[in-house]
C-alpha cells in the first residue's frame, strides 16, 4: 500500500466507526435505503455471484446474502474485514485493494464499487479500480460504482449550521478541485461532478452508462429537519422525492452519493482501447 493508503486504514481503524455510520444521520438512513433498492433494481436475480468491492463492514453484503445472492467482500480495511465476517449473515470477506483484485477474469455476474471511488484522489487510480471491476465481471453483466458528489460537503454544512468562511472557501475550491481537505476531518477522499464520473467508467470499458442521485435533492432538507418537530415527515417526503428524481440530470448533482452503473461490453478488445488515458493497457 501506499502513505494515503495506510492513512485511509488508520482512518477507518482507529478513529472513525463505519459500521454505525448507515444508521445515524437522516442523509445516511436515505443512503442506506435508496441504495438497496437500486440494487434490487439493477443487479441480476439471486443466486447471482456479486462482488463487493470497498465492502467496508458488510452491510450492503449481508443484505445481498440474505436475499439470496452469492457474495464476496473485499476491503482496504482488515478491521472491516473482521467484522463482515463476524456480522449475521456471515460475509466471505478478504483484505484487498480495489486497484488490483484477487480475483480471475469474468468470474463475477456483477460487481460494486460502493466506496473506493471516492478514497482514491488520482484519476488514473480510479479509472484502474474500474478496469479492475471490469475486469472480474462477465460480458454482460454490471459494475455499479457510487462517488461523492462535489457539491455534498457545502450542502451538508449549510443544512446543518455549520457553514462558516472556511467552508465557503472549501466550496468554491471543490468548484474546480475535488480533491478533499483532510483537515476538515474525513480522510483522504475525491469529489466527483456527474460527467467527470461518466468520463472515468467510459474511459475504463463501461458501456450503456448512466447515473443515478442516491439520496435525492431534498436530504439536505432532512438534515435541517432533523431535532425538528417534523423530522419523520420531511425524512419521508425526502425518500419519496429521492425516488422520483433518481436519474433527473438536473438534480442528480445535489445527491450527496452518485450512483453510476455500466455494462461490461461484449468485445474488451477495441483498437486504442479504454484505459489508455489512465495509464492503463486492457489489450
Amino acid at each position: 500500500m501506499d502513505d494515503q493508503s495506510d492513512e485511509i486504514v488508520a482512518y477507518y481503524t482507529d478513529r472513525y466507526r463505519e459500521d454505525l455510520r448507515l444508521a445515524a444521520r437522516p442523509q445516511a438512513r436515505l443512503e442506506r435505503t435508496r441504495t438497496l433498492e437500486l440494487l434490487r433494481a439493477y443487479l441480476p436475480a439471486p443466486p447471482a455471484r456479486i462482488l463487493d468491492v470497498g465492502g467496508g463492514p458488510g452491510e450492503y453484503a449481508r443484505a445481498l446474502v440474505s436475499l439470496g445472492y452469492q457474495v464476496r467482500l473485499l476491503d482496504l480495511v482488515p478491521a472491516h474485514v473482521a467484522q463482515a465476517r463476524a456480522g449475521h449473515p456471515t460475509v466471505d470477506a478478504e483484505v484487498a485493494d480495489a486497484r488490483a483484485l484477487p480475483e480471475d477474469d469474468d468470474s463475477y455476474d456483477a460487481t460494486l464499487l460502493l466506496g473506493p471511488l471516492y478514497h482514491l484522489p488520482q484519476r488514473a487510480d480510479r479509472c484502474r479500480a474500474l478496469a479492475e471491476a471490469l475486469r472480474v465481471t462477465r460480458p454482460g453483466g454490471r459494475v455499479l460504482a457510487a462517488a461523492i458528489s462535489r457539491f455534498a460537503g457545502p450542502l451538508d454544512f449549510a443544512a446543518t449550521g455549520r457553514l462558516d468562511d472556511r467552508m465557503v472557501e472549501e466550496a468554491a475550491m471543490l468548484r474546480t478541485d475535488g480533491r478533499n481537505d483532510a483537515r476538515l476531518g474525513f480522510t483522504h477522499a475525491y469529489f466527483h461532478r456527474v460527467e467527470e464520473l461518466l468520463d472515468e467508467c467510459r474511459t475504463a470499458g463501461l458501456a450503456e452508462l448512466a447515473v443515478d442521485g442516491i439520496e435525492g435533492p431534498a436530504w439536505i432538507a432532512a438534515e435541517a429537519a432533523a431535532h425538528g418537530p417534523m423530522a419523520e415527515t420531511v425524512y419521508t417526503a425526502a425518500l419519496r422525492l429521492a425516488r422520483v428524481y433518481r436519474g433527473e440530470a438536473a438534480l442528480v448533482a445535489a445527491s450527496a452519493h452518485l450512483l453510476a452503473r455500466g455494462t461490461v461490453p461484449d468485445r474488451r478488445r477495441t483498437p486504442g482501447g479504454a484505459g489508455r488515458t489512465c495509464g492503463l493497457d486492457l489489450r
